[in-house]
């Protein structure tokens, strides 16, 4: 099947070996990179050629849709979750709500605790009173809240708990990805730390808790940051994502099934849970940690 008349097969060569033998015996216009030669198979001429559209194809199948479907199944953006990913505070949290907590008459204990991961702060609050009979206003438990706040804030001004591998791994992944934060933390406090690790400007996509916004598990966030994702590409006239574009990295379950739901894809990161709850809801990969990774693994692994 060798094309005596232009020898674009000996010319070109994909690295895998493969050649354009394809496109000289599918009978469509190909350009020839080496001198910009139209080649066909038939007798038409070139001026008759160059009128046609000139559309590489492979197996019958335009390049450019190969291209697409191939783009389909790449990350493209990356969605961290905040407390207990960026940050190993989960922890620091529950010492700081327990101190909270004495002083209403209301006890947390870690199975208390941890099975709230995924809630807003006045959805836990709420919880917690509930649980313990207390009566709580609104006034009363923005009060809690802000106490909380504050004490977390004094627990991780000598050392903040964000590793130096996460800083990299953030820092490699934006320059290849886009990256967003979907937390159910308010906003404040996640430019606080963000700003602290100098990591605020390299995330373009915020969730964050706000009224009407259902918590995790339910996909609500992470659908919001997808449309958020797209608002942003529009602007810039690029092709919106499909959620299965997009890379969840999550440290527990109600994140996990969060973003499942939503059609993403995840990894769990076992800085608060266990590997088995996570794997248990559904996560894709479970690392002991983001300073194991890079930017050549997730592509690697996911695309």
């Amino acid at each position: 099947m060798d094309c005596s008349r232009c020898r674009l097969e000996r010319a070109i060569r994909w690295p895998n070996g493969n050649s354009l033998r394809l496109l000289c015996v599918l009978g469509v216009p190909a350009v020839s990179l080496s001198k910009g030669r139209i080649h066909r198979r038939d007798a038409e001429t070139a001026e008759t050629a160059q009128r046609k559209p000139k559309i590489r194809t492979l197996g019958g199948v335009p390049a450019n849709l190969l291209r697409q479907r191939s783009r389909a199944q790449m990350i493209e953006a990356i969605l961290f979750d905040f407390n207990g990913v960026i940050i190993d505070d989960e922890r620091i949290h529950l010492k700081a709500y327990r101190e909270v907590f004495v002083a209403e008459g209301v006890s947390l204990s870690d199975e208390e605790y941890f099975p709230c991961l995924g809630m807003d702060d006045a959805a836990f609050v709420r919880a917690a009173f509930a649980r313990a009979g207390r009566p709580l206003t609104d006034e009363r438990m923005r009060a809690v809240i802000n106490r909380e706040h504050e004490l977390h804030r004094a627990f991780i001004e000598e050392e903040l708990p964000i590793s130096l591998g996460v800083v990299t791994f953030i820092k490699a992944a934006a320059r290849n990805y886009q990256l967003g934060i979907v937390s159910m933390a308010e906003r404040r406090e996640i430019d606080h730390v963000l700003q602290l690790a100098s990591l605020l400007n390299l995330f373009s996509v915020f969730v964050s808790a706000e009224p009407g916004l259902k918590h995790k598990p339910t996909p609500d966030c992470y659908q919001r940051a997808l449309e958020l994702l797209n608002e942003k590409r529009s602007s810039v006239r690029k092709l919106p994502l499909q959620a299965r574009e997009c890379l969840v990295i999550e440290d527990a379950p109600p994140g996990i099934q969060a973003a499942r739901a939503a059609g993403m894809r995840t990894i769990g990161v076992t800085n608060t849970v266990s590997e088995s709850d996570l794997r248990a809801a559904g996560a894709d990969i479970v690392t002991a940690s983001l300073a194991d990774w890079s930017v050549d693994a997730v592509h690697h692994l996911f695309g």
